[in-house]
């Protein structure tokens, strides 16, 4: 049996990794900006991290759901404390796309309607209710899941408040798209989403399961614009390569038995790796980090002739170049050894973990200016 072959791979087989370091089979060594997708918060094998995972395996290796579990309590108030966010509730699940699904089927209890509002270039899973959310047409399902989605241009505010009536269910955005090229959401976008949810009885959901973490230099990107939704989805840096992910409930919600489920998620393992991620950031000040490297790298970006467009906050950053990347980011891995990501045709996508140094970004700016 092979797998089924639905992702480009490079003729590359990690075998080992150490902060933003890895190796591969043949001892080739490789900076990684990447992370995974945003997955690699604190860096590979952050012997913390490890450690707090090998414990755990040792005691209890997994359950879940129908006992009580102390560490989702203490995962939970290590991330209300971290996030500013100690008012809201914790559901745990196990990926981004779950968050997703969890949230739109909250908001569509607590409202009892199905129109969602979101928007272009957008995207927020692969699951039946949450791939509804994405126009992105090579993703679409193979049936109409569409007919409850609006999509809307993505920092349009006058378009979200002429869109959302009484009728809507859930307003649905990413604080920075990813897959769609690093696009920052505006304040001004932010604030006539909350005031047009709150006029009319609808529910925002933040989607941070890429941009949040610390990774736009504050724990999650709304926190910019001094705006609170009222639902956040979150994954990727929370487990640093643990599958995890969960949603933060606004206490406008209540909780009843039965009102959502899950077989994995918030079980013994993935809830070390959390806490371990947690205690990591807050310890090594990976946030302030993720902020100070980020300005760095932005302003030595813009020194680099040839390049059309940098968007980005933090450490989540899109170079658009006025042609295709292919060639450029396959140098940067078979020449430089170096690992990147891409978000479309024409935009290099840096995700590197909290922790890269700045030592890690000159190598990085000084391959990258070659190629331009």
């Amino acid at each position: 049996m092979n797998t089924f072959h639905v992702y480009p791979l490079y003729n590359i087989t990690p075998v080992k990794a150490l902060g933003s370091t890895l190796w591969d089979d043949k001892g080739q060594e490789y900076l990684d900006l990447y992370g995974g997708h945003a997955v690699i918060s604190i860096g590979h094998s952050h012997p913390q991290y490890v450690k707090a995972i090998q414990e755990q395996v040792a005691k209890l290796g997994f359950y879940s759901n129908s006992v009580q579990i102390p560490l989702q309590q203490e995962l939970a108030r290590k991330l209300g404390e971290l996030s500013g966010l100690e008012d809201f509730a914790l559901f745990l699940a196990n990926s981004g796309a779950e968050a997703n699904e969890n949230a739109l089927k909250l908001a569509s209890f607590h409202t009892g309607r199905k129109k969602i509002i979101a928007f272009k270039k957008g995207f927020h899973g692969r699951t039946s209710a949450a791939v509804a959310v994405t126009d992105n047409p090579s993703i679409k399902a193979p049936i109409n899941f569409d007919e409850h989605v609006v999509f809307l241009p993505f920092n349009d505010a006058e378009a979200v408040k002429a869109a959302v009536d009484e009728e809507t269910c859930a307003v649905i955005m990413e604080g920075i798209q990813g897959v769609g090229g690093i696009h920052v959401a505006s304040d001004e976008f932010m604030v006539a989403i909350r005031e047009a949810c709150d006029a009319h009885g609808a529910i925002f959901i933040h989607d941070s399961v890429q941009c949040g973490y610390g990774r736009s230099g504050k724990f999650f990107t709304f926190q910019h614009s001094g705006v609170q939704p009222d639902i956040v989805s979150m994954a990727k840096g929370m487990g640093n390569g643990f599958p995890i992910g969960g949603i933060l409930i606004s206490p406008k919600f209540e909780a009843k038995f039965g009102l959502l489920g899950t077989t994995f998620g918030g079980n013994h393992l993935a809830c070390a790796a959390a806490i371990a991620v947690l205690d990591v950031i807050k310890s090594e000040n990976l946030i302030q980090n993720a902020a100070e490297l980020g300005t760095y790298l932005m302003a030595e970006l813009k020194k680099i002739p040839g390049i059309k467009e940098l968007r980005g906050k933090g450490l989540m950053i899109g170079i658009e170049l006025d042609k295709p990347v292919k060639e450029i980011r396959e140098k940067l891995l078979f020449e430089d050894k170096m690992f990147t990501g891409v978000a479309g045709a024409n935009t290099i996508r840096l995700l590197p973990s909290l922790a890269i140094t700045r030592a890690d970004l000159d190598r990085f700016l000084a391959a990258f200016a070659k190629y331009l």
